[in-house]
């Protein structure tokens, strides 16, 4: 081949080359191009967040619960002051980046930990444990104060700086606990948080009453904060990229003074009685606020575990005052007279005669009725009866007659839905705690899970005395509160508002209790002209004659009533347990409160010179009374009988004393119709 055909020959093959060189070199630049768009723009989230995970940490900045307050403006002429039941205090929890310390130190770090916190072998074996996964972030010591913290700092600093380890390779989060000043006071009420949270929200989980109830209010919202990583920044050392949001605060209508009263003197009554469990509730009967609410034994919020973790104390965390619905008893007779008056102002209406007159003497000793194949009983024979007496003794059969009297011309119907409209049976008074209890209201109606028919022939003359109805104590104090405020309606409540505070010192007023009881038109629900005859009843019953003079407030006065309903068990009526109420108010003709003690299953013994244990009279009467007259002293409540005192007390004097002299003459009344 000549010369120049070879040079021709090769120069294509260099031009061939070229272009394959150069396609190929931009075929790599365009796979270079490619991954370049993969890795910065469709991946470029994934990788930043990968690279910042080198070099800085998130963890959450913790947000502040809300607060829950005493109501301390309750006196009058005194200023609201802010005194918290529950309030969040600042915690640090002990966070380790496993990854920035070198194995070899370790087993170092996990021993001096240990020291410092006086862990257990189990415990040190948990941190250990910890230090064996290959992590940025695992949490070794939970809710520590700042002493440890600083005993902490003290010797990690050094540590680190000789071993070269990164100071943050050990770092705190901050987080708020919560912290109860009074300990046990409300605690079934409050409820608690539990220390974890979770884990999807991070929010807190509470336990029960009022910590869940409200806990959209109380929650706030958490921020977060950046660590950077570094041998030279501190533990503490971040800046804050998410500022916290924290929870609205719960001003209470509980006053903390009327909740130690409370809770004091039901720890007695229940001792006393050698009792299963009991509570008090007192209610402001003409506003529906909840004054006090008090349950023994004691819930302490700081140790739920304790109680959570063992079934024989689980129980004491409910709130019985709502959950549990029992037959109230004779508590029930002011009320079926109550209705029983309305039934005489309904037929007056219709222009037809009445049924009974408070006055009336009205046959009791035949206990017959229709549909009942035994005949009802009282605890002794009473031959006649007129209202005031039968309150006073606590007749079964006066309550049954009467009532039977309202069926025969007004019907089942209008009696079941007059205990419904007016005292709320069958419905939830509407209180801020969750589970409350509808009890039960039979109705001609319906049927019982069993088949049974709800409401039978004889079933009003046995709501007539408490029997075949279920109530909650809530239910309760508010029929009771409409008995005290002249016949209007009421609604319980203990919440007056919850507050806002912003960012900016700002406050906002989420919830008013103000203007919640506005927007509901106080109806009357009964004729104050009636409710006289009936609290005149209800004052006879802590008198001479009647069942619970150990309730009587000395210097003050009063109207209740007390009963003891036996509590079934196995299906049957048990004779040997009980539950024991005294439910009334003070004074009697403006009153500040009503006040209902429970207590539930007293021992079932006879007392010399006393009285059966587990009478209401014996072992709730006394607890009210006690409440009773520290409650007025501290309202501020000047006495109105003030020579209504017990005989040898100087102030003593029965010609001037309140109700004395109209106990002696039903008395006498009564023995010469009961020959």
């Amino acid at each position: 081949m000549s010369h120049r055909r070879l040079d021709g020959f090769l120069l294509m093959e260099g031009r061939k080359r070229l272009v394959f060189l150069s396609v190929g070199l931009a075929f790599l630049f365009c796979l270079l191009l490619i991954q370049f768009y993969r890795v910065q723009i469709i991946e470029g989230k994934k990788w930043q967040k990968k690279a910042l995970a080198q070099h800085q940490l998130r963890v959450v900045e913790p947000c502040k619960r809300g607060t829950f307050y005493s109501n301390t403006s309750i006196r009058e002429g005194h200023p609201e002051t802010e005194v918290a039941f529950v309030v969040d205090v600042e915690k640090s929890h002990l966070f380790a980046d496993i990854v920035s310390i070198p194995e070899i130190h370790r087993s170092e770090v996990v021993a001096k930990i240990s020291q410092i916190f006086a862990l257990n072998a189990q415990d040190k074996a948990k941190i250990a444990e910890q230090f064996k996964k290959q992590s940025r972030s695992r949490k070794l010591i939970l809710w520590m104060d700042l002493s440890k913290r600083k005993e902490v700092e003290k010797w990690w600093f050094p540590f680190a700086k000789q071993h070269k380890i990164a100071r943050n390779a050990l770092f705190f989060v901050g987080d708020f606990k919560r912290s109860y000043p009074y300990g046990k006071m409300l605690g079934q009420i409050l409820h608690t948080v539990r220390d974890d949270r979770d884990p999807k929200t991070h929010e807190h989980i509470p336990t029960g009453g009022l910590e869940l109830s409200l806990h959209s209010y109380l929650q706030g919202k958490d921020g977060k904060r950046v660590f950077l990583r570094s041998p030279r920044n501190p533990l503490d050392f971040g800046t804050v990229v998410t500022p916290p949001e924290d929870g609205a605060d719960v001003y209470l209508t509980i006053n903390h003074y009327l909740q130690e009263m409370c809770e004091d003197e039901i720890a007695k009554a229940v001792e006393k009685a050698k009792a299963k469990n009991g509570w008090a509730i007192m209610m402001e009967p003409h506003t529906g606020e909840i004054l006090a609410w008090a349950q023994y034994p004691f819930f302490e919020p700081a140790s739920y575990r304790t109680y959570f973790n063992d079934p024989a104390l689980q129980k004491r965390a409910e709130i019985k005052g709502i959950i549990e619905p029992f037959e109230p008893g004779s508590t029930m007779k002011p009320l079926t007279m109550a209705i029983c008056l309305k039934a005489n102002e309904e037929l007056k209406k219709q222009g037809k005669p009445p049924l009974f007159s408070p006055t009336e003497k009205i046959a009791t000793s035949n206990g017959f009725f229709p549909g009942r194949s035994k005949p009802i009983k009282d605890t002794r024979v009473h031959h006649y009866l007129n209202m005031y007496m039968a309150l006073q003794k606590s007749s079964n059969i006066y309550m049954a007659r009467v009532v039977q009297r309202v069926i025969e011309r007004l019907g089942d119907d209008w009696y079941r839905n007059a205990l419904q409209e007016v005292f709320g049976f069958g419905l939830k008074t509407g209180i801020e705690l969750p589970s409350e209890s509808i009890g039960l209201l039979p109705s001609p109606h319906k049927k019982h899970p069993n088949g049974a028919i709800q409401w039978s022939k004889p079933t009003p003359y046995s709501i007539a005395f408490g029997h075949n109805i279920l109530v909650s104590s809530m239910q309760m104090l508010r029929a009771y509160s409409v008995l005290a405020n002249g016949g209007h309606d009421v609604q319980p409540y203990l919440i007056k508002k919850i507050v806002k505070t912003h960012r900016d010192g700002s406050k906002e007023i989420l919830v008013d209790a103000e203007v919640k009881k506005k927007a509901i038109a106080q109806k009357s629900l009964l004729d104050p002209t009636s409710l006289k005859e009936v609290l005149k009843g209800m004052m006879y019953v802590t008198k001479p004659g009647g069942g619970a003079t150990r309730a009587d407030i000395f210097g003050y006065t009063e109207a209740g009533k007390t009963a003891t309903s036996e509590k079934i068990v196995g299906g049957t009526y048990s004779k040997k347990d009980h539950i024991s109420t005294f439910i009334g108010f003070a004074p009697a003709h403006d009153p500040r409160f009503v006040l209902m003690v429970v207590v539930d299953e007293p021992e079932y013994r006879y007392i010399p010179g006393v009285g059966k244990n587990q009478y209401g009279g014996t072992c709730a009467a006394p607890a009210f009374c006690d409440i009773g007259k520290k409650a007025l002293q501290y309202l501020g409540v000047e006495p109105d009988d003030p020579y209504g005192f017990p005989p040898g007390d100087p102030r003593r004097d029965t010609s001037k004393a309140v109700w004395v002299k109209e106990a002696a003459d039903l008395q006498e009344l009564y023995d010469s119709w009961n020959k």
